[in-house]
């Protein structure tokens, strides 16, 4: 499992299903892998280049959301880094020092449209962790306004789950539930807005957030393949599943090779490992408006 994205000659804090933390005293030095995560398994085939993609998206973002929320990055240009990192030509693109924050150990979901789990809980009970809906929608269905579905943070390997906005409010208390709640719903309506204009929907997506000098702010990765679901606005139909630009296709390949989820994840063809990074390369150019090179 090990790639050259981990050989790294500094503390490893915390290896994440896709990227992994290092300690450099003041700052966190956090790095994007080429490792892709599906039903909270890491999958063992490499796709390769997807960690700058994630990083320079990311970075994107941060620019774009700054006037929103503060976030966690101090600088994520190589050039800009510390002499004695220079010497790992490797981490050029791939990471960035950020603000050592302290996480809130809740994960901000923010839903668009009806689809994954959201579609399979609606199809049941007419809601979404929770939420009731209006009847009548469809698998992709625009929702009437985004919705906030919280789940828990899990470490250790164990799932994460839904919860509810009232459980948010016993884990981490009112004001910060209320704080991450209208926040995620801020950002998620600046970029949906934005990438609509873009040719892309923004079905939904997952944010982090911690504290820093006791302000929240916006840590991890943001609208990335990884943490949203993109959706192009020319193939969109309501009434079925999408055929999205993000890590949904990997997670469909393994669905159709029936794999239990309860035991290490399969291989993925080459096929498939390409077909994943040109959907993720079109998500960033469409997007951004550059044109990416490795």
């Amino acid at each position: 499992m090990n790639n050259r994205e981990d050989i790294v000659n500094l503390p490893l804090m915390h290896k994440g299903k896709v990227r992994n933390v290092y300690d450099l005293g003041q700052s966190y030095l956090i790095v994007a892998s080429d490792r892709i995560s599906a039903f909270d398994y890491v999958i063992p085939t490499m796709i390769p280049n997807k960690g700058k993609i994630l990083h320079k998206l990311s970075m994107f973002w941060f620019d774009f959301v700054q006037g929103i929320v503060p976030n966690h990055v101090i600088t994520g240009d190589f050039e800009s880094f510390p002499t004695m990192l220079k010497q790992y030509e490797h981490l050029r693109d791939r990471s960035m020092i950020v603000k050592k924050a302290n996480r809130v150990n809740i994960e901000c979901i923010v839903r668009g449209y009806l689809a994954g789990s959201g579609w399979k809980e609606y199809k049941k009970y007419q809601t979404v962790c929770g939420i009731e809906l209006p009847r009548g929608l469809k698998e992709s269905s625009k929702l009437p306004e985004p919705i906030f579905t919280p789940s828990s943070k899990e470490e250790d390997g164990k799932h994460d789950e839904n919860i509810s906005f009232e459980e948010t409010i016993k884990r981490v208390g009112k004001d910060v539930a209320k704080s991450l709640r209208k926040i995620s719903l801020d950002l998620y309506e600046k970029i949906s807005d934005y990438s609509f204009s873009k040719g892309i929907i923004v079905a939904d997506t997952k944010l982090e957030f911690g504290f820093y000098d006791n302000q929240l702010i916006l840590i991890d990765e943001i609208f990335t393949p990884d943490s949203s679901r993109f959706w192009e606005i020319d193939k969109y139909e309501e009434g079925k599943s999408q055929d999205s630009l993000d890590k949904q296709y990997v997670r469909d390949y393994l669905e159709h090779v029936n794999w239990d989820k309860s035991s290490p994840a399969p291989e993925l063809p080459g096929n498939v490992v390409e077909k994943t990074m040109k959907k993720y390369v079109s998500a960033y150019e469409k997007l951004t408006g550059e044109i990416y090179n490795v």
